[in-house]
């Protein structure tokens, strides 16, 4: 079961990789908890950020600008100018391979203004931009011939002394522990926002597994305070509605029907601004009711459908009501220019990954562009070195390694129920490790959640099945997010000062 590259994820930045990859001669295998297009690329609704030929106001260097702006000071300067260049390639790339972008009435691919950018530089596709990106992708993949082995949960990367040389998962269909090797490994496998449970934007799978796996090994993780609050996230269902109605023209209205921000400012000031008059009193709405029904359902289709089937709110003529959610981790694996981790032949990408170019709040529709180019980088350098490396394992003693370990969680017991501790985790992320943040509170956060890992062994599972037991997954996701939930209060301690995404208060 060896390849020579081994990716880990099959959201946007695991497919980008796994073409590059395979376009650089590497035999190819991607292994994914979920589906590819259950992937949360697909709720990156906005738009692409690139300076495109045809730009009037804007410039490569401008967007450079707003990057570093944006990220506080935390960004390096050098891997912002590298993503910020490649931008104008990785949009023809993507158009070469079939993305269907909105187009203006000369032709040329339709770009949208963003929170945080001084020009319009979003490429979009209405608003389902990361979706139709993440389908060609897919398609493409398909089109290779590159093996896709889904349903595969990571439980450890297996490293020698002279770096990786494969990994173990458990296949969800039938609980049987299963290894793979390869000498280069590339961790795509997402975000952690997940932790605040509903307060997300996410799906269910972004449980951060493979920042927690990787953290196990020796991987060195920073900046995992950054958590990004989307600002207009659906007040009862948490489901994102795109920074696109904003970029398009929608207001930001409070209960009195004043706009109280600049809608277009970078998001950890808008969800700042939005917090406040909530904590007011205020209930807070997205209006786009003055773009018109045609203009709505030509650009912002997407916002229509979701306001009308979780909120029952036609934004053509009613205010939508928004709150800030948890939607996007700039923290996560560090990585060199190489996007290599610090064990040879481990590699990562994507939002699992910190390249340095988010810093402290990612600039909004750059998420979409690192995914293209540092996923285009990180399959070729995964490729050349394995062509120059390679590593053997055990897979009779790794397989049994596994066995006992899962055989320990089994044999927990079932006193304590871990989906309310996982529920009360959310809230109490949400509230004490949210938008505004203090030492007594993240100190409250810290001592709470140091008593659930305590608990652990009180949180097993009741079903014992092989086939398809998601009680079972879900608990090992549970110990996942855990040891993520310790990290980020621990860094959000340290980081005394306030910066970006990390608001103190303390007095």
């Amino acid at each position: 079961m060896k390849s020579d590259v081994l990716i880990i994820g099959a959201g946007g930045a695991g497919l980008v990789s796994a073409l590059h990859a395979h376009y650089n001669g590497a035999k190819v295998k991607i292994i994914t908890k979920e589906y590819p297009t259950r992937s949360q690329t697909c709720m990156a609704q906005g738009g692409i950020n690139a300076v495109l030929p045809h730009a009037k106001d804007d410039t490569i260097e401008e967007h450079i600008k707003n990057t570093l702006k944006s990220a506080h000071g935390l960004a390096d300067e050098e891997m912002v100018e590298f993503l910020c260049q490649q931008a104008p390639e990785a949009i023809e790339w993507l158009d070469s391979i079939g993305v269907v972008f909105s187009r203006t009435k000369d032709g040329e691919i339709a770009q949208r203004r963003l929170g945080g950018a001084s020009g319009s530089r979003a490429c979009y596709a209405q608003d389902y931009t990361g979706l139709k990106i993440l389908h060609t992708l897919y398609d493409q993949v398909l089109a290779c011939g590159i093996e896709i082995l889904n349903e595969r949960f990571l439980l450890e990367i297996i490293t020698a002394e002279d770096g990786v040389s494969g990994v173990s998962v458990l296949n969800i269909r039938n609980k049987k522990v299963e290894i793979y090797e390869s000498s280069a490994v590339i961790l795509a496998t997402g975000g952690y926002s997940k932790i605040y449970d509903k307060q997300t934007t996410n799906s269910k799978s972004t449980t951060g597994d493979g920042i927690a796996v990787a953290m196990r090994c020796g991987v060195k993780c920073i900046d995992m305070e950054f958590v990004q609050f989307h600002p207009t996230a659906l007040k009862n269902s948490a489901i994102l509605i795109s920074e696109s109605a904003r970029g398009e023209g929608g207001y930001l209205l409070n209960s009195k029907g004043e706009r109280f921000t600049n809608e277009l400012a970078p998001r950890d000031e808008v969800a700042r601004a939005i917090d406040e008059q909530i904590k007011k009193g205020e209930d807070i709405f997205l209006d786009i009711r003055h773009l018109g029904e045609s203009f709505i359902d030509e650009e912002l289709p997407q916002e229509r459908k979701l306001s009308l089937l979780y909120e029952n709110i036609d934004p053509v003529n009613e205010l939508i009501p928004i709150k800030p959610v948890a939607h996007y981790t700039m923290g996560g694996i560090e990585v060199d220019k190489n996007s290599q981790t610090n064990i040879a032949g481990l590699f990562a990408v994507g939002e699992c990954a910190n390249h340095k170019v988010h810093g402290a709040n990612r600039l909004g529709g750059n998420s979409l562009l690192e995914l293209i180019v540092f996923g285009k980088q990180t399959g070729i350098n995964a490729s050349e070195y394995s062509k120059k490396n390679s590593n053997k394992l055990d897979v009779s003693k790794e397989k049994t390694k596994q066995n006992e370990f899962l055989r320990k969680i089994e044999d927990f017991g079932n006193e304590i129920d871990f989906y309310k501790q996982k529920a009360f985790i959310g809230e109490l992320f949400y509230n004490k490790v949210g938008i505004i943040r203090t030492k007594k509170e993240l100190k409250e956060a810290q001592e709470m959640i140091k008593d659930i890992k305590s608990k652990i062994p009180q949180m097993g599972v009741n079903d014992k099945s092989k086939i398809y037991n998601t009680n079972f997954i879900e608990f090992l996701e549970f110990i996942n997010m855990i040891d993520i939930c310790e990290v980020v209060i621990e860094s959000a301690l340290k980081r005394e000062v306030s910066c970006g995404a990390h608001f103190r208060v303390d007095e």
